[in-house]
C-alpha cells in the first residue's frame, strides 16, 4: 500500500480519520479527508499505544494495526484459518483465556495454533462443543467465568517458568539471530552484526540460528515465522536506526513480554543504551522472548556486546 502522510487528501484519509475517531482519538480541526496536523497527532498517539514507530505516517504496519483495532470480541466468529485472523477481538480472547489458566500464548491478536488449543481446552472444561469456534456461546461462557476467576496472565507465568527451568548459562541455548533487511544498506550492515553475533555465540557454547543468508532478503513476518518453526529459545534481531540507538522488547496495549524486558535490560546495559517496548512483527509474532537491537553503527563490537548481554541475562535468571 502507499504511505499516507501530512498533506494527503481523499477517501483513504476519511477512512483513517473515521477509524481513529472510533478509537477515541480526535483529529483536531482537520476537515474530513484532509491529513492535517490534528490527524498526524492522532496517528502518533495511536502508534505510541500500539508500540509502533511514532512517525505520524500511515504505512502498512500502522494501517494493519488500525484495521485490527476495529474488532471487538463478539463482532465475528473466530477460528483457526489461513491466513490467520488478527484483531483486538483475538487479543481480548487470548487475554481472557490466559487469565483463566488456558495458555493461549502471547497476547498478540493473532489466532494461531496456541489460541486454538486454549479454546478447545476451555470448551472441554466448560462442557461445550469442542469445535474450536469462538461464537456467542463461548464468548458468553468466557465472560461469565472471567468475572469470578480472572488471574494473572498465563503467558507471563509460562515465560517465567521457562526461564526458571533453564540452566543459568548460554550453553545449549538456541538463539535465533535475525538480520533486518528493509533496505539494501540495512541488509548489509545487519548481516555483519548477525554473523559476528553467531560466531560469538557459538564460541560460548550457544546454538545460533540465522534468519537468512547474506544474499537473501525476506519480509520481517516471514523471518518471525521461521523463528517459530525452528523452536528458538530466544530471538535477537539487528536493525539500522538513525535515531538514538535502542533495544526493543515486545510491549503494547495488547500485552507485554516480561522476560523480553529482562533480556532487553541486560543487553542495553552492556551496550550502554536505553531500552523500551515496541510491537514490530519480530517482537509481536514470535513465541519466544525477543529483542531488537537498532543502531546507526552495527559492527562486530556491538554484536559481541549483545551476546555478552545475553550471557548476563541467563546468569541473573539463574540467581533469581
Amino acid at each position: 500500500m502507499r504511505l499516507y502522510r501530512l498533506g494527503d487528501t481523499g477517501e483513504p484519509i476519511r477512512d483513517i480519520q473515521d477509524r481513529l475517531t472510533a478509537l477515541g482519538l480526535t483529529c483536531g480541526d482537520d476537515p474530513r479527508g484532509e491529513f492535517g496536523d490534528g490527524t498526524r497527532q492522532a496517528v502518533i498517539e495511536f502508534q505510541r499505544s500500539r508500540g509502533l514507530n511514532t512517525d505520524g505516517v500511515v504505512g502498512p504496519e500502522t494501517w494493519r494495526a488500525l484495521y485490527e483495532a476495529g474488532y471487538r470480541l463478539g463482532d465475528r466468529l473466530l477460528f483457526l484459518r489461513r491466513p490467520m485472523l488478527r484483531g483486538d477481538d483475538v487479543a481480548e480472547l487470548q487475554s481472557r483465556l490466559n487469565g483463566l489458566g488456558f495458555d493461549a500464548g502471547k497476547v498478540d491478536g493473532v489466532f494461531g495454533p496456541d489460541t486454538q488449543r486454549a479454546v478447545l481446552e476451555f470448551q472441554r472444561n466448560r462442557h461445550l462443543a469442542e469445535d474450536g469456534l469462538v461464537g456467542p456461546e463461548v464468548i458468553t461462557e468466557l465472560r461469565l467465568v472471567t468475572r469470578a476467576t480472572l488471574r494473572a496472565g498465563r503467558e507471563a507465568i509460562r515465560e517465567l517458568e521457562w526461564l526458571r527451568a533453564r540452566p543459568p548459562t548460554i550453553v545449549g541455548a538456541r538463539i535465533f539471530i535475525d538480520a533486518a533487511c528493509r533496505t539494501e544498506s540495512e541488509a548489509a550492515a545487519s548481516w555483519i552484526a548477525a554473523n559476528a553475533a553467531a560466531i560469538a555465540l557459538q564460541e560460548r557454547g550457544g546454538v545460533p540460528l540465522l534468519s537468512r543468508s547474506h544474499d537473501v532478503t525476506m519480509p520481517e513476518r516471514l523471518r518471525a515465522r521461521r523463528a517459530n518453526r525452528l523452536g528458538a529459545d530466544l530471538i535477537v534481531s539487528f536493525g539500522v536506526n538513525e535515531d538514538p540507538p535502542m533495544v526493543y522488547y515486545y510491549s503494547s496495549n495488547l500485552g507485554r513480554s516480561e522476560v523480553g524486558a529482562m533480556l532487553a535490560q541486560a543487553v542495553a546495559a552492556r551496550l550502554g543504551i536505553e531500552y523500551e517496548g515496541r510491537a514490530t512483527p519480530m517482537l509481536k509474532e514470535t513465541r519466544a522472548p525477543a529483542i531488537v537491537v537498532e543502531s546507526a553503527h552495527l559492527d562486530e563490537k556491538t554484536a559481541v556486546a549483545v551476546v555478552e548481554g545475553v550471557e548476563d541475562f541467563f546468569r541473573r535468571a539463574g540467581r533469581s
